[in-house]
């Protein structure tokens, strides 16, 4: 989705950054460079970050906690930005939570990629791990370490998220799912013995979700968000839809 539209005296892109949702994810492999390789499945949602796009420089993220302004030298965006060898100023107004498992910021960037008109997953991948993906979108199988896409035919399904005020760091997750000698998820989803025995509070809000919609819930890649299929509104919780690819805007 994007369109053009007046801001900061010059003409300027909106571009939508869809939220992605691990629906299963086992870990295959760990390379000698220590990077993992995964066998997942994604889809897109109708939650989602939406980015202004302008000439210029530099990078203000407005959320639930205001507004910020960054330098693109050390994020997504920025890396982004770099390997279209583009400049640009980007405003990100944040509906994903960071730290959340659902992509926000590897959508932003892929968003800025298909602005760009990069197509590369390999190179998409090498800026971030689930960028080539989030590139992609709608469902997809997400193998080697992120960077081959498979689509899949597109399944209207709704889901309920939970996401907890913690945050789990995706590098510190992989650690200690080496730590823990790579146990395998009884839940469809590898990270989730590794993310818990990491953050133990997300067990609270497991089970909060489990009481409140009868379901066992699945962590969301490397957490922290929990969800169950079905809509369950209420009590902190968010519903969402699947969304099927974004069509590139280059």
């Amino acid at each position: 989705m994007g369109g053009d539209r007046s801001g900061r005296g010059t003409v300027s892109t909106e571009l939508f950054a869809p939220a992605k949702l691990t629906l299963s994810l086992c870990i295959t492999g760990v390379r000698p460079d220590g990077f993992h390789e995964i066998d997942a499945e994604m889809v897109s949602l109708d939650l989602g970050d939406r980015l202004l796009v302008t000439e210029g420089d530099g990078l203000d993220i407005v959320g639930v906690d205001g507004g910020l302004h960054v330098g693109t030298d050390d994020n997504l965006v920025g890396r982004a930005l770099r390997l279209a060898d583009r400049t640009a100023h980007v405003r990100i107004e944040k509906a994903v939570p960071a730290g959340a498992g659902l992509g926000g910021g590897s959508s932003d960037a892929a968003a800025i990629l298909r602005w760009a008109g990069i197509d590369d997953l390999v190179a998409a991948a090498s800026i971030g791990a689930d960028v080539a993906y989030c590139l992609v979108g709608g469902r997809a199988r997400v193998t080697g370490m992120g960077e081959v896409v498979e689509t899949l035919a597109f399944e209207e399904r709704t889901f309920t998220l939970l996401t907890p005020s913690v945050a789990c760091p995706t590098p510190a997750v992989y650690r200690r799912w080496d730590h823990l000698d790579g146990p395998i998820g009884d839940h469809g989803n590898d990270l989730e013995p590794a993310a818990v025995d990491l953050v133990p509070e997300l067990v609270r809000w497991r089970d909060e979700l489990a009481d409140a919609t009868g379901q066992r819930p699945r962590l969301a890649g490397s957490g922290s968000t929990w969800f169950v299929e079905g809509e369950y509104p209420g009590g902190g919780r968010q519903v969402v839809r699947t969304v099927p690819p974004l069509v590139p805007l280059a």
